[in-house]
């Protein structure tokens, strides 16, 4: 396989001698296959990968002297001219869909997302109150550090994104909150169902994996999970994002993630967590949105979706989910097990579990938990 094939029909060839070096290599490792299982996948594996190199020794160099793509033999014009469709010349494939991910758009997603459920568990909102406490004298803060950054946090409002900005990203990228998407964007109502799902099948095949491990503890076999459905569902996930992820995305993340910090700074500051008694940011912030907001905190469970959301999308980012090797593909994705099954506890006791398909209102909205006197949800 030193020179790659001039015409069909030694492609085709070349082609048929590999998948009966396949059968070849099978029977002759039939016994050891009854032991240990996973050889299957290496054998399998070796005449892939001789399958890729021989595809990729048919693209065509840029730029060379003749290069017709084998036009003018098909067409019989020149001096080669094919007599048979088996004398044409073997053409290459086109790069692979799977593979056209821009890491660096994927990562700023993550990082929108976690910007999101920060928001949505009202650290903004908290600030402003809080702000408009100060401001008022209704809170006894005057000199410190906090006081000081609460006159500071909106001094630059005019060159930030507003709230209503910030909205209808949420709305286009994630299809989140009521708000209208940019113009000439629509909002993205698929993306919920499908982390959702994605979710789910990591969470199965890991517990299909255990369930094997018990049942085969020499682990000669491979496990129950199925590659092929956490795979799909991932690119799924990874190409509904890919078609997002454009626009000022990436200024925006970049933007808010410094707002975000400056919004607990303030929080966290030694003059505000004394005015209310408690012991880190985000008790101040439950104390706000309870005692001024009138609203049931939800700080807990948002915080682990921001952070395994996060964790997820920028997993996807890379190109972990394209590989074929079954104990590379198990080790990579153990990375974020368990921030799946987390996200999908917390997302259930809010409950956020969609699924898709289902006939419902995919708008996820940006309504506060309220809560009525005598403290119930509605």
């Amino acid at each position: 396989m030193a020179d790659h094939p001039q015409t069909q029909g030694e492609l085709n060839d070349l082609l048929a001698r590999l998948q009966a070096l396949r059968a070849t290599m099978v029977r002759d490792a039939r016994d050891e296959l009854v032991k240990t299982p996973a050889q299957a996948e290496l054998i399998n594996q070796y005449i892939t990968d001789a399958e890729q190199l021989l595809m990729d020794a048919l693209k065509p160099v840029a730029g060379a002297p003749g290069n017709d793509g084998g036009m003018m033999r098909l067409i019989g014009l020149g001096e080669n001219v094919a007599e048979t469709l088996d004398d044409t010349r073997p053409q290459g494939l086109v790069p692979t869909y799977d593979n056209q991910i821009n890491r660096e758009r994927l990562t700023a997603v993550g990082d929108l997302y976690y910007i999101y459920q920060h928001e949505r568990a009202g650290v903004f909102r908290a600030v402003l109150k809080l702000q408009h406490l100060f401001q008022s004298g209704e809170v006894r803060l005057s000199d410190g550090p906090g006081a000081v950054a609460l006159y500071q946090f909106d001094r630059k409002r005019v060159l930030r994104y507003t709230g209503r900005e910030r909205r209808s990203v949420y709305r286009k990228v994630f299809g989140y909150t009521e708000a209208q998407p940019p113009s000439g964007a629509e909002a993205n109502t698929a993306f919920h169902a499908l982390l959702s799902t994605y979710c789910q099948h990591v969470s199965r095949f890991f517990e299909d994996k255990r369930v094997s491990e018990v049942l085969r503890p020499d682990g000669g076999r491979e496990t129950f999970g199925s590659m092929a459905v956490v795979r799909r569902s991932g690119l799924d996930l990874r190409h509904n994002l890919k078609q997002v992820s454009y626009g000022h995305v990436a200024v925006l993340r970049s933007e808010v993630m410094v707002l975000l910090q400056e919004a607990f700074d303030i929080l966290g500051s030694n003059d505000v967590i004394n005015l209310f008694g408690a012991d880190n940011a985000w008790d101040v912030l439950e104390e706000i949105m309870k005692r001024y907001l009138h609203e049931m905190p939800v700080t807990s469970q948002r915080s682990r979706m921001a952070v395994t959301g996060r964790e997820i999308l920028r997993w996807l980012a890379e190109d972990y989910l394209l590989s074929t090797v079954r104990i590379d593909f198990e080790s990579l994705l153990e990375a974020i097990v368990d921030a799946c099954d987390d996200w999908l506890t917390s997302a259930e006791s809010l409950g956020l579990r969609r699924q898709p398909g289902l006939v419902d209102d995919n708008i996820v909205t940006f309504r506060p938990a309220a809560r009525t006197k005598n403290g119930s949800r509605f």
